[in-house]
């Protein structure tokens, strides 16, 4: 299975709402989207994290560059920063492991 991992920080407190006007949707989207096998989140330290499993890499892109999320994409860099990590798995990691990867081996943007 693919794990993708996100750790993001809103910018400010207009970032801060309009993130949350654009990860509401985008997260609800994840939870009945074709491939989803686990999906949660929770703010870690300063980050608002995901932790997401697909049966495959293919099916968690197509979620990506679909819909909700992709309109969140668009205004990403305008509104929050933070680290993002996918790689494959038998195991869902823990909050702490998920933490620690993103901070390890996640990209900033």
């Amino acid at each position: 299975m693919y794990i993708s991992l996100t750790g993001l920080k809103p910018k400010g407190f207009f970032s801060y709402l309009r993130f949350w006007l654009l990860a509401i949707p985008s997260f609800r989207q994840a939870q009945t989207a074709p491939g989803i096998l686990h999906s949660q989140v929770k703010k870690v330290h300063e980050y608002q994290c995901t932790i997401t499993a697909w049966e495959s890499r293919e099916l968690m892109l197509n979620f990506m560059r679909s819909g909700a999320h992709l309109k969140a994409m668009k205004a990403f860099y305008q509104i929050a920063t933070g680290p993002t990590y996918g790689y494959e798995s038998e195991t869902i990691p823990s909050w702490e492991e998920a933490y620690a990867l993103l901070t390890e081996k996640g990209k900033m943007h």
